[in-house]
């Protein structure tokens, strides 16, 4: 009988990565679009990081979208 791995496969990897990703995009946007006529709309480095992740580039999605919040001083909603 095989025993079942206990690390997660690459694909569980890249799904958290991926709920990670949408779970900071969700947050800047929340916080950081600009809402009303004339606002300028949605904030252009979100927009980068979300494809970033749409592409499979999830390290680098989130950590745009860290450091944007981060220098925002609004908090990084918790892992999970």
């Amino acid at each position: 009988m095989a025993c079942a791995s206990v690390a997660p496969s690459h694909g569980q990897i890249d799904a958290q990565k991926a709920r990670r990703c949408a779970t900071l995009a969700a947050t800047a946007d929340y916080y950081l679009t600009r809402r009303g006529e004339g606002s300028g709309g949605p904030n252009m480095i979100v927009l980068g990081a979300r494809l970033d992740c749409e592409k499979g580039a999830y390290d680098r999605g989130i950590s745009t979208l860290e450091k944007l919040l981060r220098d925002k001083r609004i908090p990084l909603p918790p892992e999970s």
